[in-house]
């Protein structure tokens, strides 16, 4: 029995191959390398029991096919480098600590809350918050209050440079430095009125010059003036030297003698005290007051204005206005407003220093002046065209 088993055991171990071999349809294929599907996300896989494998339990044979080649294989391949830094082998300081906070550990919780504002709610568009801050004068309403100056600053002497190079040094070059910037000296000849008249029967002349020499301040001035007919003798003429004085920066107070010359002979010197300068509105105002030697005492006011029409071509109005304190028969004057010329000119400036001009004067005489004239058989009442020239150098 032993011996019969012995024999049939090779025979049922090979009718077992066969029969498994039969049983599956892929038995000694060569079957290449199989590649699974990677397995989804968790999210994303059924929740189902794992598929079997058909396989399980077979002896497979070893793939013939050989695994896929590295297409770099046999290549030499540089070695990568990790980036360079650019800060390698620099000393960096080291960073600045952080800035304690001042008021670390300070209680701030009795600290008074920010001041409310006293207008909030209030409606202040119609408030008149007062004149804008002018820069002319300290004097000036619109300008804010100015402290007075401290008692020390009284004590010191008034220049401090005294103290270091001497009063008599300093004084000597505080002359120099005024001679040299503001005590200029300068000269002007004004040709204010260089005319000739028309009227009803007659022609006349008149010329009406003045001019000064001097500083700032302190000048002498002069003044001429003079009128007389074509063909005849000059009516009158005067002359004026004056000391004048800037006493503000728009008016020089002056004062001086005055010669007055007539065809008769009967010349006459006057005292003069005077005031002339630039009125509001770009006003030129010259007046004075006169006292002749005889005792009489009259007056005169000019003033002058200048309306430009374009950079060059002026329109100027003038008026003049005499009047005596008394009368004086062998002038023709009476007491009281004497005379009236207004006139209006227009001039054109070819330059600043030279323009001619054109126009009109009206002139009028009143109380008893008019009476003098009128009894002599003149006329008081006048209009003429003129035709002069304005310059000066």
């Amino acid at each position: 029995m032993n011996r019969l088993a012995v024999t049939l055991a090779p025979l049922i171990l090979a009718a077992s191959a066969f029969s498994a071999q039969a049983q599956d349809p892929h038995a000694g294929h060569t079957m290449p390398a199989q590649t699974r599907p990677a397995p989804a996300p968790p999210s994303q896989t059924p929740a189902r029991p794992p598929a079997q494998d058909p396989h399980a339990g077979h002896v497979m044979p070893p793939a013939q096919n050989p695994p896929a080649t590295d297409p770099h294989a046999g290549h030499r391949m540089p070695a990568q480098t990790a980036p360079i830094d650019p800060h390698a082998g620099h000393d960096m300081p080291a960073p600045a600590p952080a800035q304690p906070n001042p008021h670390a550990g300070h209680d701030m919780s009795a600290m008074a809350p920010a001041q409310t504002d006293p207008h909030a709610g209030h409606d202040t568009s119609a408030m008149n918050m007062g004149p804008p801050d002018t820069p002319t004068s300290a004097d000036t309403p619109g300008r804010p209050p100015e402290d007075p100056l401290p008692a020390a600053a009284l004590i010191a002497p008034t220049h401090a440079a005294d103290l270091v190079f001497g009063a008599e040094a300093m004084a000597a070059s505080r002359r120099t430095l005024v001679r040299e910037n503001g005590d200029v000296r300068t000269t002007a000849v004004i040709i204010d009125r260089l005319e000739v008249g028309f009227g009803d029967d007659d022609e006349s002349y008149l010329w009406d010059v003045q001019g000064w020499s001097g500083g700032d301040i302190n000048r002498f001035w002069w003044k001429s003036e003079g009128e007389g007919d074509f063909g005849g003798e000059f009516e009158e003429a005067e002359l004026q030297a004056l000391y004048s004085r800037a006493v503000t920066p728009f008016w020089d107070l002056q004062t001086g003698v005055r010669q007055d010359f007539r065809p008769d002979g009967e010349d006459t010197t006057h005292l003069v005290l005077g005031l002339q300068g630039l009125a509001p509105h770009w006003w030129e105002i010259d007046a004075a007051a006169f006292l002749s030697t005889d005792g009489d005492l009259t007056a005169g006011v000019e003033a002058e204005y200048d309306q430009r029409i374009t950079q060059r071509l002026i329109l100027q109005p003038r008026l003049e206005i005499d009047a005596s304190a008394s009368d004086i028969p062998e002038l023709e004057i009476g007491s009281g407003l004497s005379s009236v010329e207004a006139g209006l000119r227009l001039r054109y400036e070819f330059r600043k220093e030279f323009a001619p001009y054109v126009g009109v004067e009206w002139s009028r005489a009143f109380g008893e002046t008019a009476d003098y004239i009128e009894a002599r058989g003149g006329e008081t009442d006048d209009t003429r065209f003129v035709v002069g020239l304005k310059a000066w150098f």
